[in-house]
């Protein structure tokens, strides 16, 4: 009961792969914040200052 369980655990796979990471996950959560981003700027800019009036909601 006093032995550390990792001493006998197995050591990593080191037979020469290394698998590459692959960042698609993060670049499509980064492309869809900056789609909302761009979205957001162009109902700002065109529609509520180049409109009749300012609206302001709330």
């Amino acid at each position: 009961m006093g032995q550390n369980e990792t001493a006998h655990a197995p050591t990593d796979d080191v037979s020469g792969e290394t698998e590459e990471f692959d960042p698609i996950g993060t670049l499509t959560l980064i492309a869809i914040y900056f789609v909302i981003l761009v979205l957001s700027w162009v109902y700002i800019y065109y529609i509520e200052f180049l409109g009749r009036d300012l609206v302001v909601v709330g």
